[in-house]
């Protein structure tokens, strides 16, 4: 089997295997080796070190109980001198606990016995979340030095579409062109980003068109709306990308995204911006004003505002997320409908459901619709939190 590369690199992906009993050793090995993986071996601390020094590896699996070395002073060790991944495995219950090891560095922690499949699962999360990571890393790089110019951009591209209306066409072609590009680097944090502002331009056109507004309207919208969470560029990833329960401290950290996006985005002459800029500020405000950060009610809240929270809280229910796994429509649909007068205009809601058939081709054909049953839903800790899986099961 060709040996499965890195991505951006020509090496293939390495892991080293360190464990002091030879059978686990050569059985994790020709594992590794069998699914195309480049596979080191170390029967203890010191070796794992050399080879570590010696060249590069990307995930270290490691026994705890080993003679001289042990397994937590190689993960410590280790990260003094590699960006590999560690991930370690105990059979003593008893003596580690998972927080104990996460909070070392490790980036999974398995007890023993351990099925060859699980294994292979927890290392592909492993290598996933390494890819990510690296990606993000370079996308960040890149957005220290292009977020002040695309913003300056779109100013003097606003002022140019004013000024030279003979070349209006052209000039409003590049205007679009940047303020997707400026939507694109703020989603890039997360897996799903083009797909996401593309379905969220559409969502937003299509329903704003149901509810009988003008063209213009809809035309605004349609380029606005994929700005809804340009101030994510100024949230953490640990708390963007967690997969656990916000802590009320993140949830605060997060809420201000809606802020920053309005604080970039304001004092702007375009009209395209100006509404991007109600939209960024407005579209986690609810009906009945429990949203934020002002807390509007009802149609406080500008109609642009009303339809991107709610088109954005569809396309968050049925697609993966960090935090959850997409959740099947039957269950999206009832979690919306339940929230009808509580988070979401009524009218709009009625609207929204009436031609759900429409927005779900629009989610075919921008991206994937998970083939699921109510059968197969996994609620994830946030929504448990919230008791949204409570309200959902006593509406069956």
């Amino acid at each position: 089997m060709v040996p499965k590369e890195t991505e951006n690199t020509n090496r293939p992906v390495t892991v080293l295997i360190v464990d002091d009993e030879r059978p686990i050793q050569e059985m994790m090995a020709l594992l590794f080796t069998q699914e195309g993986y480049h596979c080191l071996t170390a029967d203890n601390g010191e070796n794992a070190l050399a080879i570590i020094q010696a060249e590069p590896v990307d995930v270290v699996i490691t026994d705890i109980n080993m003679p001289g070395l042990s397994g937590v002073d190689l993960l410590r060790k280790g990260q003094e001198i590699t960006s590999a991944d560690f991930i370690v495995i105990t059979g003593y219950i008893e003596d580690f606990s998972y927080e104990t090891l996460i909070a070392e560095g490790a980036s999974d922690f398995i007890y023993k016995p351990i099925s060859n499949k699980e294994i292979l699962l927890r290392f592909k999360r492993v290598l996933r979340e390494r890819e990510l990571l690296r990606e993000r890393e370079r996308i960040n790089r890149e957005l220290e030095d292009s977020n002040l110019k695309l913003k300056t951009y779109a100013e003097e591209l606003n002022t140019a579409l004013t000024d030279l209306k003979s070349a209006h066409n052209e000039l409003q072609s590049a205007y679009l062109d940047t303020i997707n590009r400026l939507a694109l680097a703020a989603e890039f944090k997360d897996e799903d980003t083009g797909d996401h502002i593309l379905r969220m331009s559409h969502y937003c056109a299509l329903l704003a068109e149901k509810c009988g507004l003008e063209n213009r309207m809809v035309q605004n919208i349609r380029y606005a709306a994929p700005m809804h969470d340009v101030g994510k560029i100024g949230i953490p990833d640990k708390i963007l990308l967690k997969p656990d329960r916000l802590t009320k401290q993140e949830f605060e950290t997060i809420k201000t995204h809606t802020t920053i996006g309005a604080s970039i985005l304001s004092n702007a002459r375009s009209e395209v911006l100006k509404i991007a800029h109600d939209i960024a500020l407005t579209h986690h405000e609810k009906w009945n004003g429990k949203g934020y950060p002002k807390g509007l009610q009802k149609t406080e809240i500008p109609v642009y505002g009303r339809i991107v929270g709610l088109m954005d809280v569809f396309d968050a229910l049925t697609s993966n997320r960090p935090y959850k796994m997409a959740y099947p429509t039957e269950v999206a649909r009832d979690i919306i409908k339940n929230e009808r007068g509580a988070s979401f205009d009524p009218q709009l809601t009625d609207i929204f459901l009436e031609n759900i058939d429409e927005f779900l081709q629009i989610k075919k054909e921008t991206g994937t619709i998970e083939n699921l049953s109510p059968a197969d839903l996994q609620w994830s800790a946030r929504d448990i939190s919230a008791g949204i899986d409570r309200l959902f099961s006593l509406r069956q």
